[in-house]
């Protein structure tokens, strides 16, 4: 890739906020899951802080499960700049909501980010090489991938193949594969021509990038942390501190 054709560093991104979080429960039957806290920092502010230190501008956050909670925190928050995308009336999925929030994510790549998701980073930060990777002509997607077999928390049977040029194949019904998608991606808005109205999974365009050979993966540097039930709050915790050790 020429550096003609790669992207400057996004400055916006996407922070999906809005789920109900039912694994988390009975935490989240009164804190939305993007604010339990781990290590004593809530969970959204482990990823805002991180868009923020690689130049983002601009987070668009989706709310829907205690939404009032979520922008009372995000309130505080100096960096990066946070716009609310209100989804109370009606949930959206992952993939609506970000077809909801695209007018304020602008023509450019953007950064796509669960709120939930946590990573340590290696050498080099994993927002710099998604950034760094992304080539607009070729892909409509650059998703972050973790290991499955040294991710904390995590005992599925990962999410892609990847080929050696970084094209990404769905795992079939009956296979293992050695990647698990982390939360993070850089998307073109290209991607969400012709996308469904209302509620759908972004896994819908995922699956339709691949097909066309325009889905790809970067491998995560460092460690990725799946905490999606509350007995994970404390191995997160756990590598968090080993890592500053």
């Amino acid at each position: 890739m020429t550096d003609a054709r790669r992207i400057r560093v996004p400055v916006r991104a996407m922070v999906l906020a809005a789920g109900l979080g039912t694994r988390m429960r009975p935490l989240t039957d009164t804190t939305p899951k993007p604010l339990v806290k781990v290590g004593g920092k809530a969970l959204i502010d482990y990823a805002l802080d991180r868009l923020a230190a690689a130049g983002v501008e601009t987070a668009v956050v989706n709310v829907h499960h205690f939404a009032d909670q979520i922008e009372r925190h995000l309130a505080a928050r100096q960096a990066p700049r946070i716009v609310v995308s209100d989804e109370r009336a009606a949930l959206l999925d992952t993939g609506g909501g970000v077809v909801k929030a695209l007018p304020e994510l602008g023509g450019a790549p953007f950064f796509h980010v669960n709120a939930d998701t946590l990573w340590i980073d290696g050498v080099k930060p994993n927002l710099e090489s998604l950034a760094a990777g992304f080539d607009p002509g070729a892909m409509d997607a650059l998703l972050l991938l973790a290991s499955t077999t040294t991710s904390v928390g995590y005992s599925g049977c990962g999410d892609f193949a990847m080929a050696a040029d970084g094209r990404l194949s769905r795992r079939g019904e009956r296979e293992v594969v050695p990647f698990v998608y982390a939360g993070v991606a850089v998307l073109s808005p290209a991607m969400f021509t012709g996308a469904p109205a209302g509620a759908f999974s972004l896994n819908r365009l995922f699956d339709r990038a691949a097909e066309n050979g325009r889905l790809f993966g970067v491998r995560l540097d460092g460690v990725w942390m799946h905490v999606g039930t509350p007995e994970a709050i404390a191995a997160a915790e756990r590598a968090i501190l080993q890592s500053a050790a």
